[in-house]
């Protein structure tokens, strides 16, 4: 089952993650930016957003190592463009609004028992570990760190010098973060928490989300 589920889960990730980009590139042409059509992002070819190491390797790395989903495209939005701050904002969300239909919609199939709670299934271990992964993308991508999405959602509002200090100091939030998620527990365990009582309030139990897991990773 491993071998099936790896590949399952990865070409479904790597689909979210175009539409998760597709998203922020659609409210982005919608609020102004007429240049991301140009660029070719009105499309769910992955090549249009990514580049081999943050889009690609970086997110399966985090996957195999944590089970974190790390959206791992980019789109190339002209902000200058937008009409004003709420389209800023609206742009931000839209990424990670991607990712909640993906949650909704595996959410449903557990929920009203389309999809069985059972380890020995490849389709449902595979969609429970894909619906852990889309949680825990949306999760990560909201949290108010720059760059992710939620620090960008509000980061129109602030004062221009804050918002330019806290970009220019982004790599080192982003790592600070990553680092609490792995070695400080009460993060740790605050954030999986969360993304596991989502997960069991939409029908999936923590032991499916393992088997998932347990099958990605069937080199181990």
């Amino acid at each position: 089952m491993g071998m099936e589920c790896f590949y399952i889960v990865t070409v479904l990730w790597v689909l979210s993650v175009c539409l998760h980009e597709f998203g922020h590139a659609w409210v982005a042409f919608r609020g102004g930016d007429y240049t991301v059509k140009d660029k070719g992002y009105f499309t769910l070819n992955p090549l249009k957003y990514t580049t081999p190491v943050d889009s690609l390797i970086l997110p399966i790395v985090f996957v195999i190592l944590g089970g974190i989903g790390l959206p791992g495209g980019a789109v190339y939005i002209d902000r200058s463009l937008l009409r004003s701050r709420r389209w800023e904002t609206a742009v931000s969300l839209a990424g990670p609004a991607m990712n909640l239909i993906f949650v909704i919609a595996i959410g449903a199939l557990f929920k009203f028992d389309v999809l069985k709670s059972d380890p020995e299934s490849l389709v449902s271990v595979s969609m429970a570990f894909l619906l852990h992964l889309q949680i825990s993308a949306i999760v990560l991508n909201l949290l108010p760190v720059p760059p992710l999405d939620g620090f960008q959602a509000f980061a129109p509002w602030l004062p221009e010098n804050v918002r330019a200090q806290s970009y220019a100091y982004a790599h080192v939030s982003q790592f600070a973060l990553f680092i609490a998620l792995w070695f400080v527990a009460p993060v740790r365990s605050t954030f999986w928490g969360v993304i596991l009582q989502i997960g069991y309030w939409l029908g999936v139990e923590p032991e499916m989300i393992r088997a998932g897991w347990n099958a990605y990773r069937f080199w181990t």
